[in-house]
């Protein structure tokens, strides 16, 4: 994906996220089902796997990420591409929970600062910096 659109989703997705509170309450009746998911550390297989199995977000199929997207696997920048967008079509049914690997310490030792340096050269340091502010 081109550097300007991915500047463009860092962007629209931290101005989402700054409305919201710091607490995220989600609440199912019995005829709705949440999916919580965790630990993708860039293994973006397993994410389609996980919509593969449970269907994507949608208006009836709402999801929880509880963090650690990103680290040790090397599509953790695609993983952020897909649950980003995600959020903003389905804010109501999408929610992203912060871990521990959404740190700029812990992306520069466990290889997130890496991955995005590597997959673009020229904008790498302005995207990590916007991606760290969306953290």
């Amino acid at each position: 994906l081109h550097a300007r659109y991915v500047l463009n989703l860092l962007h629209e997705t931290r101005k989402h996220l700054k409305q919201l509170p710091n607490i995220s309450h989600v609440s199912t009746c019995y005829s709705e089902e949440v999916t919580v998911c965790g630990d993708l550390h860039g293994q973006l297989d397993d994410l389609f796997f996980i919509f593969y199995k449970n269907g994507l977000p949608s208006p009836s199929k709402s999801y929880v990420f509880n963090g650690d997207f990103v680290d040790r696997g090397k599509q953790s920048l695609e993983i952020l591409i897909v649950l980003f967008t995600f959020l903003l079509i389905y804010p109501k049914e999408v929610h992203l929970n912060r871990g521990n690997h959404e740190d700029h310490m812990v992306n520069l030792r466990y290889g997130f600062a890496k991955e995005v340096m590597q997959k673009y050269k020229v904008h790498g340091k302005k995207i990590l910096k916007m991606i760290q502010n969306v953290f």
